[in-house]
């Protein structure tokens, strides 16, 4: 591969538009180009490394005995009004209609479609265990799409589903996936974590993340210092506090004038309370109509929990104006006595013998509230967002708080999507019974966006040896001397004849320009070849990742870096 025959159209200054580092050097580096928000042209260089982590997650799922398949990426809406979800995925599902005015959507997902081949196709238990996935084009339409590749509109993903007779295979399937899954991203050259996750939209009892570490993540996850805990803030468990021995307030609530004091800070402040002694009263829309939560003061909700709890789909902190008509004061004065809609208490909220909240009335809080006295929620059950703080909920130690990029997720979905289609097959007694899924998604895409952010420095990408879009970079120092240009030719000819690929740089350029973009690109190893190291009968070799160099005599280059790149990929 010659440079100066491929589009690489490298970049000195970093792009106005890239936030996320990864987005910044993958336009930098030539391998992206923008066509529209969050949606991408790939560049040679960056379809090498898409193409490798392609390669990495189908021989791994091919071994693990799946087996793969390509559906349409258009589906019709009959599928997804049989499950319902064409009424809850919301506006992420791009719809359209096609020209008999047929409503269609371009799919973010597919176990609509999946599931409906399987019942057509799928008969008897004979049929069972199976096991089809696809890597292709997705689409969700993201409101604010960001960070390039980490969260665009359309995107490649590999995306799996397996059909079971029972649950018990069902869960060795699951099991099976989630060793693939490792395999998967320690071959990309990834440090990841396993955690606990919400399924989402996509439902199910049960999934897993797979996150590959980074500061610059977006996902956080509480990961516990002492035992395997691991789970997505989203998810993380809040350990039940004791409840407190003190007895409750001998009297009823006491309303207590608070001009103009509205946050927690300013209500402690003022009360001389500590901030757990308060109660926040948030009040949500949801399509059930509204209803309001209890936190500590000092905690933060965490609406992916409220959502389940609540069995919603739209989850909406209620505006200034709805607040004031549910509970006749502004916000930051909302509290749950009178309320006249369901309330669901923290189980923090519980434990507290008495507690300041919001009077609803304008510039007043009631000191001395008890819950179970004074309010008496519908539930009350773990709705905070946990912190460093807490304790891990497994063993008790401390848990640590980090951050990642979610590269792929395993479900266990169980009944929810044979059941709604009515995809079932006739056991050995020939009675009809409902297929058991699971499904395991990996964004392809999004793995080359995250090794970047986990690999690079100031001056670009570091690539893991098994993603670089080439092992080598073959730099000559002077194309007009003979001898270099005739070593570096046959250096070229010999690496590729010992199955490597290499980037030749035989660009007109100056030597720190393609030293420059050879760091820029990311590239494992540097083979530089000059006049000055040839009379010696050597060429430089320069490791991207250590910045270690070494000289090795020109007829040992290219078992040297073969051995080198071995080592990388296969310890």
């Amino acid at each position: 591969m010659f440079f100066s025959r491929t589009l690489i159209p490298t970049l000195k200054e970093n792009p106005a538009e890239a936030e996320a580092v990864s987005h910044r050097l993958l336009l930098r580096a030539g391998l992206i180009r923008k066509l529209a928000s969050g949606i991408y042209n790939y560049l040679p260089l960056g379809l090498r490394t898409l193409r490798k982590v392609e390669a990495i997650v189908r021989e791994e799922m091919n071994r693990a005995g799946a087996q793969e398949v390509l559906l349409p990426a258009v589906q019709p809406a009959e599928l997804w009004q049989e499950t319902g979800r064409w009424q809850i995925y919301g506006k992420e599902l791009l719809r359209f209609k096609d020209r008999h005015q047929r409503d269609c959507c371009f799919g973010p997902t597919h176990e609509e479609v999946i599931t409906d081949l399987v019942r057509r196709e799928v008969h008897s238990y004979r049929q069972l265990p199976l096991n089809l996935y696809q890597i292709q084009v997705k689409f969700r339409d993201e409101i604010r799409p960001r960070f390039g590749l980490i969260r665009g509109r359309e995107f490649i993903m590999k995306d799996a589903y397996s059909f079971h007779a029972d649950e018990a295979d069902a869960e060795a399937c699951y099991q099976a996936m989630y060793e693939a899954y490792n395999a998967i991203f320690r071959r990309c050259g990834l440090t990841f974590k396993v955690v606990e996750a919400d399924s989402g939209p996509i439902g199910g009892s049960f999934s897993h993340e797979f996150m590959v570490l980074a500061d610059t993540g977006e996902d956080l996850l509480a990961s516990c210092t002492a035992c395997a805990y691991a789970a997505n803030l989203e998810k993380a468990e809040a350990p039940a506090p004791a409840v407190s021995g003190d007895a409750p307030p001998p009297g009823p609530p006491q309303e207590v004038a608070t001009p103009g004091v509205r946050s927690v800070e300013e209500v402690a402040a003022f009360l001389q309370v500590q901030p757990q002694e308060i109660v926040k009263t948030l009040i949500y829309e949801t399509e059930a109509g509204p209803a309001a939560v209890l936190i500590r003061g000092d905690h933060e909700v965490n609406e992916v929990k409220v959502r389940n709890l609540l069995g919603a789909t739209d989850l909406i902190l209620a505006g200034p104006e709805q607040v004031r008509e549910l509970t006749g004061a502004q916000v930051g004065f909302a509290g749950p006595l009178g309320l006249a809609i369901p309330l669901y208490a923290d189980q923090a909220v519980a434990a507290l013998p008495r507690m300041v909240t919001g009077a609803n009335r304008d510039g007043h809080h009631l000191t001395g509230v008890n819950l179970a006295r004074d309010v008496n929620p519908v539930r009350v059950a773990d709705l905070r967002v946990v912190t460093e703080r807490d304790p891990c909920p497994r063993c008790g130690r401390a848990l640590t708080i980090l951050r990642g990029i979610e590269v792929g997720h395993i479900f266990k979905l169980g009944l929810k999507y044979s059941q709604s289609l009515k995809a079932t097959y006739l056991d050995a007694e020939g009675r009809e019974q409902f297929i058991f899924m699971g499904c395991y998604g990996i964004g392809v895409s999004r793995i080359v966006a995250a090794a970047i952010e986990q690999g690079h420095d100031a001056d670009g990408i570091i690539w893991p040896a098994a993603l670089a879009p080439a092992p080598v970079v073959l730099i000559p120092i002077s194309l007009t001397d003979a001898p270099t240009r005739e070593a570096a030719g046959k250096l070229h000819d010999d690496l590729e004849a010992a199955g490597l690929e290499v980037l030749l740089d035989d660009r007109d350029e100056r030597p720190g320009v393609k030293f420059k973009d050879a760091d820029l690109l990311g590239i494992p190893w540097r083979l530089v070849v000059g006049p000055k190291t040839l009379e010696k009968g050597q060429v430089e070799l320069r490791h991207r990742r250590t910045r270690e160099t070494v000289f090795v005599p020109v007829g040992d280059a290219s078992r040297f870096v073969r051995e080198k790149l071995s080592q990388e990929l296969y310890g």
